[in-house]
């Protein structure tokens, strides 16, 4: 099935056609003022979506494993610590 393009007034006077085909799985683009708006899509394309997006995130070892480990020296801040008093 293929995608869809609903003009916003049109989407609103048939939104149960519009969610009926996305269910179907052709996601349904929606205008306003001719420029693409929003895409109305199935519950189950968004999980995948979401799976696909999380699967390709790196995880926080994968972000620690990325730090270089030369040992080189860097540039300290020279900002002084406040006074505090107690």
């Amino acid at each position: 099935m293929s995608q869809i393009e609903w003009s916003l007034q049109d989407a609103k006077n048939r939104f149960s056609a519009v969610v009926d085909a996305a269910i179907k799985g052709a996601p349904q683009k929606v205008t306003r003022r001719g420029k693409p708006a929003v895409m109305v899509i199935s519950v189950e394309e968004y999980e995948r979506l979401h799976q696909l997006e999380r699967a390709a995130a790196p995880t926080f070892a994968d972000l620690l494993l990325a730090m270089p480990r030369d040992d080189s020296e860097f540039e300290r801040s020279s900002i002084s610590p406040r006074t505090i008093d107690f």
